[in-house]
């Protein structure tokens, strides 16, 4: 329960991501989250005294719709939430985790069984650090960190090696630890598969 009051407090102080999070609302997608790095690079901003936004290429929003695969839909949505955060200064990626599946082999050369559902895709996310899913909720604020929220909120970069392969794990690593140099990076070599 810190560790989720902790976080919240760093989130609400993000000029980024307070916005989208005190807009929830205005999102209406099925079982969405704000996910991902922007998460992890907002922690570890404020954990090293940075300003808000440096590092952050993007916010991720994933969803899952699986009645709808339409890559029309999914942009059509992007677009919508795209206008609506138009004054962020960084782009906002939308992506329905239903569908993830029709793409990835082409983009990432092995193929991907269907997610069921938003949760279980982010539980398939790149690192301990950024297999975080948020969003608002009556109570406060609702996590889905299937890693816990250790690794996070201590810096530490851990390969998820669900999916991730040492290749992308080795470059999404480089260029982190040039952004944020004080991060405790654990080589590919030194976690279990």
């Amino acid at each position: 329960m810190r560790q989720r009051a902790e976080l919240q407090t760093i989130l609400q102080k993000s000029l980024l991501l307070s916005p989208i999070l005190d807009h929830w609302g205005r999102i209406a997608l099925p079982n969405a989250f704000l996910v991902a790095g922007a998460i992890a690079q907002t922690v570890w901003n404020h954990a090293f005294g940075l300003p808000a936004a440096h590092g952050i290429g993007d916010i991720d929003i994933a969803y899952f719709d699986s009645d709808d695969l339409s890559a029309e839909t999914e942009a059509g949505h992007a677009t919508r939430i795209r206008g609506l955060f138009g004054d962020l200064p960084v782009a906002i990626d939308v992506k329905n985790e239903a569908r993830v599946h029709l793409w990835y082999e082409e983009k990432f050369g092995a193929p991907l069984e269907p997610y069921g559902s938003s949760e279980e895709a982010i539980a398939t996310f790149p690192t301990t650090a950024t297999a975080v899913g948020i969003r608002p909720s009556s109570k406060g604020l609702d996590v889905y960190a299937p890693f816990g929220l250790d690794d996070l909120l201590a810096a530490i970069v851990r390969a998820n090696k669900k999916q991730i392969t040492r290749e992308i794990y080795e470059r999404k690593t480089d260029r982190w630890s040039a952004l944020w140099p004080q991060l405790q990076i654990v080589s590919w070599d030194q976690q279990p598969n």
